[in-house]
């Protein structure tokens, strides 16, 4: 059930900036908005969240992630990562075990194609305002892949993301966000503390 982090940047880093023609009115403001919460989680300011995440009732974690180009760290109660934008950790508190990935392997990530998120392949709608608004993006007819439909939650005065319902498949995974940040994220955090795991068994995958 690892896999909803993949959903998650799936869902939110891979949206693109560039513009789409003969979009509606409402289809055009919802763009304007999920892109600039887009623009707050992974500009080059860096951000880091909370999240909650709970797939139909039958997995629940919770954690916190952090976000800066092309670095990222996520804390859990079992599983971390840390990734300079050179090496890419994975541990398992539980089996104490380390893998060092090269970040731009596919194989850091068994799920990652599975949920390859192409945003032109959706359709945009917002509804909503002041407080928050709800940006649902429902893919066209035809459209292959794991996500059908996402619904993001966003609050209407400073667009930092709320939540996120995504529709993988069959099921609806739900990610509630808290204490995000935007800005002031050092580099020192995503340098991976080995003295922290001393006596982990350590794996090096990145010739895989």
């Amino acid at each position: 059930m690892r896999h909803f982090r993949t959903i998650l940047l799936a869902a939110l880093l891979s949206v693109s900036l560039t513009a789409t023609a003969a979009l509606s009115a409402n289809e055009a403001q919802a763009r304007r908005i999920f892109d600039k919460t887009y623009s707050m989680v992974f500009g080059p300011q860096g951000c880091t969240l909370s999240y909650h995440v709970n797939i139909i009732g039958l997995y629940k974690t919770t954690g916190t992630i952090w976000y800066k180009g092309k670095k990222q760290k996520f804390i859990e109660k079992r599983y971390a990562s840390w990734c300079d934008g050179r090496s890419f950790y994975k541990v398992d508190t539980k089996k104490q075990t380390i893998e060092l990935h090269d970040p731009n392997s596919p194989n850091r990530d068994k799920y990652a194609s599975k949920f390859a998120f192409h945003p032109d392949n959706y359709t945009y709608h917002v509804r909503g305002q002041k407080q928050y608004y709800e940006v649902t993006l429902d893919a066209k007819d035809g459209v292959s892949g794991y996500i059908k439909h996402v619904k993001a939650l966003i609050d209407g005065r400073t667009y930092a993301p709320v939540s996120l319902k995504i529709k993988v498949a069959l099921f609806w995974t739900t990610i509630k966000i808290s204490n995000f940040h935007s800005g002031n994220i050092g580099d020192d955090i995503f340098t991976f503390p080995r003295q922290q795991f001393a006596g982990y068994k350590f794996t090096d995958k990145r010739t895989e």
